[in-house]
């Protein structure tokens, strides 16, 4: 027996989704079927707003409803620091913390070679010119600890040090409350190098 059209249609859709496989989408489509219409109406509006009404920042790259976005306008954050992540989710992340008061930079990716990736195909010919234009005295390399993240790092860091600019990056190693006989090896390498004064 073979799905109705419209659901059919709308497990494609679902399944265009990271990590959504066909059960799922079945499942999210009865959900959907069920829902009131309202809400079906409302969903559908969300997902076109979010690509009518969301662009990037001309100057960070993060994701905003006006350029530049409202962090990059703030004047009262730190001009003289930029933090680099890979997406605009980190900036979120970062935010959160209420703790940084700087600028951030999103390059939309990281450096892979094995997937054809490299500095021209994500943000980094914009982080340059950044740097040329603006007081900027530090930039922190916020990629993650992947291979890939650590190779952007790297390569960030070789462009940028000739400059005279300071470049950091954020420390890996043990997360608070875990255990040290359950970390990895590059984990705990990670922490060792990462170790500070007390």
């Amino acid at each position: 027996m073979h799905y109705p059209e419209p659901i059919s249609k709308l497990m494609e859709s679902y399944m265009k989704l990271p990590g959504i496989g066909e059960k799922t989408a079945a499942r999210l489509a009865f959900y959907t079927v069920n829902m009131n219409e309202d809400d079906v109406t409302g969903f559908a509006k969300s997902l076109i707003s979010v690509k009518r009404d969301l662009h990037y920042c001309s100057i960070c790259g993060n994701m905003t409803e006006q350029d530049p976005c409202e962090i990059c306008q703030d004047k009262s954050r730190d001009q003289s620091l930029i933090l680099v992540v890979e997406h605009p989710k980190d900036v979120i992340s970062m935010e959160k913390m209420q703790e940084f008061k700087g600028l951030y930079h999103v390059l939309h990716g990281v450096l892979s070679p094995i997937e054809g990736t490299g500095p021209e195909d994500i943000n980094i010919p914009d982080l340059i010119k950044r740097l040329q234009n603006e007081e900027v005295k530090e930039v922190i390399i916020a990629t993650n600890a992947t291979a890939e993240g650590e190779a952007t790092a790297m390569y960030l860091s070789r462009l940028i040090k000739p400059s005279g600019i300071k470049v950091t990056r954020l420390a890996h190693g043990l997360s608070v409350g875990s255990d040290i006989e359950y970390a990895d090896e590059v984990t705990l390498l990670k922490a060792v190098e990462g170790r500070r004064d007390m």
